[in-house]
């Protein structure tokens, strides 16, 4: 009797077991189902990412710019309030993209910056306090450039010699020591 038990019972186990809650045929298809949703969050994932990401560098771009706008002015407020002959200043620039251009040859301090970002309208000088901006379309990329013009105010120099100095991005901010030199003659000497 208790053999016939144990066979009954073991039967029925059998049977539960093949008729279980998922058959057999059912557990390849849940499968299936599993990777189809995943390749299509995938799917919306890399599309939102498609549109948002231009957007994103887009914001950086003009963080960037407006940033470099205040880099300007805060050069040009050192010249303008040096003093006279003999005095100098530091000056810290930390430069995240772009690259920031001296020139002694012509006088001039811009910054350029290949951006998504239109700051101003394409093709036209636009005066944002004193500093003179300028966007070239080049393709679906814009070319940025920030001008301050120091000629008939000021002469512009790179340790003492009309040069153009190249600053571009570095993990360390450069120093600028602005220098009067007497005359109107600023000279500016760069280290990294």
């Amino acid at each position: 009797m208790l053999m016939k038990r144990v066979m009954n019972s073991s039967s029925k186990n059998q049977r539960f077991s093949k008729s279980s809650f998922f058959p057999k045929n059912h557990i390849g298809q849940i499968w299936v189902e599993t990777m189809v949703y995943t390749l299509i969050a995938f799917a919306l994932i890399g599309l939102v990412l498609a549109f948002v990401k231009p957007k994103i560098q887009e914001t950086q771009d003009k963080g960037v710019i407006d940033q470099s706008v205040r880099i300007l002015e805060n050069i040009d407020f050192v010249v303008r309030t040096l003093g006279g002959p003999g005095n100098q200043r530091v000056l810290e620039v930390g430069l995240n993209k772009g690259t920031l251009f001296i020139d002694g040859a012509n006088d001039t301090i811009y910054f350029k910056i290949e951006s998504r970002y239109v700051y101003s309208q394409p093709g036209e000088d636009v005066d944002v306090g004193g500093i003179v901006a300028n966007t070239e379309k080049k393709g679906n990329i814009n070319e940025v450039t920030l001008t301050k013009d120091y000629s008939g105010d000021y002469n512009i120099t790179i340790q003492n010699k009309d040069e153009l100095k190249e600053m571009t991005k570095a993990p360390t901010p450069y120093k600028i020591i602005i220098s009067d030199n007497g005359g109107n003659i600023i000279n500016m000497d760069v280290t990294n």
